[in-house]
């Protein structure tokens, strides 16, 4: 068990001082629930191994599922990610900051523990200010995986998180209810065509439109 500190987020306000704190606490190895443009979510500094590890063993979620991250900017997102195409340009111009979540070839320097099948990680940028400083202040990308049990429902209510995780998780930062309704589409760009993943937020035409589909 450990103690569970709660940073309340000022809604539409000033939180320099909470993403600092926050901030702290991920690169010390913490593990967050932090609220979305969807849900709640799990957070951990990514390159922390301990701490992902962490976000595994809370979920309760296979090893071989690697988790997504977000990133604060397109600058970060070259950091980790390779191969950007003219699907990836046209997909992140429209959708990014939102909740479009892009499968892409990792870069070299993403550790084992973090990439997913044939060396690929997913990552987003999130249309929420306070999140993009939070992951700035950072310095590397946050975990962003579902703040529940691997195969349950989401969560968007901060109170059912903390019933939840509370005495398990170092950090709730407590933005009040999320939105909820559809998590973010995810798109595959690592192959050949892209592919789309997951159908959320984002509808289907509308990403097929774009490609010109």
């Amino acid at each position: 068990m450990v103690e569970t500190r709660v940073i309340r987020l000022r809604p539409g306000g000033e939180n320099a001082a909470e993403v600092r704190a926050a901030a702290a606490a991920l690169a010390g190895g913490a593990v967050a629930a932090y609220p979305t443009e969807t849900f709640y979510a799990l957070g951990a500094a990514a390159f922390v191994k301990k701490a992902v590890g962490r976000v595994y063993r809370l979920k309760k979620r296979e090893a071989a599922k690697a988790l997504s991250v977000v990133a604060c900017d397109l600058d970060m997102v070259r950091e980790i990610a390779g191969a950007r195409t003219p699907a990836f340009t046209a997909l992140a111009g429209e959708f990014w900051p939102g909740p479009l979540t892009l499968v892409l070839p990792a870069a070299p320097g993403v550790p084992e523990f973090l990439a997913g099948p044939g060396r690929t990680i997913a990552v987003r940028i999130p249309p929420l200010p306070w999140l993009r400083d939070l992951v700035r202040e950072l310095g590397e990308p946050l975990t962003a995986t579902s703040a529940n049990l691997a195969g349950e429902k989401e969560l968007a209510d901060p109170r059912d998180v903390e019933a939840l995780f509370a005495g398990r998780i170092d950090l709730l930062v407590d933005g009040g209810p999320a939105p909820g309704g559809l998590p973010s589409t995810i798109v595959d760009l690592a192959g050949e065509h892209p592919r789309i993943l997951r159908e959320g937020r984002i509808p289907r035409e509308r990403i097929e439109s774009l490609l010109g589909r």
